[in-house]
């Protein structure tokens, strides 16, 4: 009889110099045990498969005004990027809360803060949207923070992750939630919307020119996945490759917005900031597109009019030529702050 314990199952042999596909990509999904390949992958300008490369980091700090021992909320964890480096200068002494709705993502990052070095002490996890920061403060007996930082829309582990249905570069199902059990799918939404609403979606959510024509080939139609969906819009419109791949973006833009009410919770969001910020509190914003950065550049404005902020960011702070360079995906990048009144 033999005791020798199977060998385990051989990793498989790709038919190239490197894997393909997101979830054969197993050493950028390992950076511990993998960091040259991981830092060769980032030194090319692209984002490791299953992690994301925070974008204007030192800008962000700066504007925050941070210091150790004070308490703030990272209102949107992601992979924790922003979360390590704030963690890194207010402790020791400090809290940090970090707030994300993605279920798949948000115990992956709290193990990686934990790693880190950051205990309960200094750091807590919660699901939850940004847009109820307020209660998840009253629930833990804090009338305000002394900083709130947010990094709108999807993180990279979402886009880049074909099974969440976020990106038309591979075929997956077209889902597009951030929180993958609440809610109707892309999908599902798409199916039942009318081509009136989608047309008021395309146009209000990505600034789509051909709305109205692209409303009526897509709403209440049935697409299997990602790539049938892009296949569609790539039908309806008449144009170069380059007006069709940019076509295809903005309709997959407003579609996931509309999916996730994400503009329903920035506004949610915005109201109830002032009054999570501690007096001398700052918060900063960062954007991705002109829809997120219009709304936070009125309520600062409002905020600053009504003196409820003392101060705010003089226009918007964007990524370096080196930074745009290293990490495209900080291209459109704008970075707003605001200061509380004393």
């Amino acid at each position: 009889m033999n005791d020798e314990l199977p060998r385990p199952p051989r990793r498989k042999r790709y038919s190239g110099k490197n894997p393909r596909h997101f979830e054969d990509k197993y050493k950028e999904h390992d950076p511990a045990r993998h960091a040259e390949t991981v830092a060769k992958v980032i030194a090319s300008g692209k984002t490791p498969a299953g992690s994301h490369v925070p974008i204007l980091v030192d800008e962000c700090l700066e504007a925050l005004a941070l210091s150790p021992g004070i308490t703030g909320v990272d209102a949107t964890l992601g992979y924790g990027g922003h979360a390590l480096r704030i963690l890194q200068v207010i402790t020791p002494g400090g809290k940090l809360i970090g707030l994300d709705q993605d279920p798949i993502e948000v115990p992956k990052t709290e193990q990686r803060l934990r790693q880190a070095g950051f205990g309960a002490d200094a750091f807590e996890a919660v699901r939850s949207n940004y847009a109820g920061i307020a209660k998840v403060l009253t629930e833990r007996g804090l009338g305000g923070v002394d900083f709130v930082f947010a990094d709108l829309g999807c993180s990279s582990m979402q886009f880049d992750d074909p099974a969440r249905g976020f990106s038309f570069k591979h075929a997956g199902p077209l889902d597009m939630r951030m929180n993958p059990q609440r809610g109707l799918s892309a999908a599902e939404w798409l199916a039942r919307i009318t081509p009136e609403k989608l047309a008021f979606v395309l146009h209000d959510h990505a600034d789509e020119p051909r709305a109205e024509s692209l409303a009526n080939a897509l709403a209440g139609k049935t697409f299997r996945n990602t790539m049938e969906l892009a296949q569609a819009v790539r039908a309806a419109v008449r144009a170069d490759e380059e007006v069709l791949d940019l076509t295809v973006r903005r309709v997959f833009q407003a579609i996931r917005i509309a999916v996730n009410e994400e503009f329903v919770a920035l506004d949610a969001f915005l109201r109830v900031l002032p009054d999570c910020l501690r007096p001398g509190g700052c918060a900063a914003i960062l954007t991705f597109h002109s829809g997120e950065d219009r709304r936070v550049k009125k309520a600062f404005q409002a905020g600053l009019r009504d003196g409820i902020f003392r101060e705010i960011s003089d226009g918007v702070i964007t990524a370096s030529p080196e930074e745009r360079r290293m990490n495209p995906r900080s291209s459109s990048a704008k970075l707003r702050w605001a200061r509380a009144c004393e």
